[in-house]
C-alpha cells in the first residue's frame, strides 16, 4: 500500500525538522487547517516512545497556539484519526461560528457555504508563529 504521507508533504510545509512537519492543508472551506505529520511511518501514538509522544504533542500544541494567535478562532478542533491514512498525523483545525459545518465536525453535513475569510499571507503568518514556538523558543511551549 502506498502511503500519501510518506510520499508527499501532505500540504504546504510551514515548518519541519527531522521528526515531524506542520503543513497547511488544501482545505478551501477551512483556511488555516493544519496537519502535524510524523515523518516516520508509524500508525499509533502508543507505537512511539514517551519522549517522541511528547515531542509530537509539543508540535501539535505549537500549531494550536499559532492558530489562536494569527486567526483568533472561536474554537480549535484536534483530531488524530488515521482511518483512511494510517500514518500518524494530527489535524489542528480553526473553527468559527460561521464556518461551513459549525457546530458539527468538519467532516459532517455542511450547514452553510461560506468559509471564514483569511489574509492572503496566512501561510507566512502561521509559519512565523509556529517557528517562534518550535525553533526560537523550543522549551517554552
Amino acid at each position: 500500500m502506498i502511503c500519501p504521507l510518506c510520499d508527499t508533504p501532505g500540504g504546504t510545509v510551514l515548518w519541519q525538522d527531522d521528526f515531524c512537519r506542520v503543513v497547511l492543508a488544501d482545505e478551501p472551506d477551512y483556511p488555516g487547517f493544519l496537519r502535524v505529520i510524523l515523518n516516520a511511518h508509524v500508525k499509533e501514538m502508543t507505537d512511539l516512545p514517551a519522549a517522541d509522544q511528547q515531542a509530537l504533542m509539543r508540535a501539535v500544541f505549537a500549531a494550536e497556539a499559532a492558530l489562536r494567535e494569527v486567526m483568533a478562532p472561536d474554537k480549535i478542533n484536534l483530531a488524530s484519526l488515521g482511518n483512511v491514512v494510517p500514518h500518524l498525523h494530527w489535524h489542528v483545525i480553526p473553527r468559527f461560528a460561521e464556518d461551513p459545518h459549525f457546530p458539527a465536525p468538519v467532516w459532517g453535513a455542511k450547514q452553510r457555504d461560506t468559509p471564514h475569510a483569511a489574509p492572503a499571507d496566512l501561510g507566512a503568518q502561521l509559519a512565523g508563529a509556529i517557528s517562534l514556538r518550535l525553533v526560537l523558543a523550543p522549551e517554552t511551549e
